[in-house]
């Protein structure tokens, strides 16, 4: 079982200032802020066209439900690994270390009218049975929630 999401971070810049931004350790370490990590480390390599970002993040669980809350105790530790294989694309996987399951899928940089999107697709796959399905769901919104706080803190960004 696996739950699949999709979410395009749309910005009022151009493509070289938005991939200039996802290479950036100050944008990303602004985020991790903006989503009230307790801590966080951003390691970014460019080699050429390629583009390796590593974030090891630690998030509280406050408000995650109690089923949840018994698997990944007070705060989770949240492994981020980005490889770009060009300025436009990108391979993630996500990872909650010491527990089961993962998260992995692509992004993509396209020019769209006066602006750029970037097109972000995650599967979630949690190997729990019973309460997997449940656990996909959530990390799934909490995903979605953390593409939404990158977009808007992109744009912030993008503005100065």
């Amino acid at each position: 079982m696996s739950k699949t999401i999709t979410h395009e971070l749309s910005y009022d810049a151009p493509i070289d200032a938005v991939t200039a931004m996802l290479a950036d350790p100050a944008f990303r370490e602004e985020v991790c802020r903006y989503q009230r990590c307790v801590r966080y480390d951003v390691a970014i390599d460019v080699s050429g066209e390629t583009k390796k970002v590593r974030i090891d993040q630690w998030q509280p669980t406050k408000g995650m439900p109690s089923f949840a809350k018994k698997i990944v105790g007070e705060e989770t530790n949240v492994v981020q690994e980005e490889t770009w294989t060009s300025p436009t694309h990108g391979d993630l996987k996500m990872s909650i270390p010491g527990k089961p399951g993962d998260m992995s899928g692509t992004a993509s940089i396209a020019e769209s009218g006066v602006g750029t999107v970037e097109t972000v697709t995650l599967t979630v796959k949690v190997n729990i049975p019973l309460v997997g399905g449940k656990l996909e769901g959530l990390i799934a919104d909490l995903l979605l929630k953390a593409l939404k706080a990158e977009n808007k803190v992109g744009r912030d960004y993008l503005s100065r």
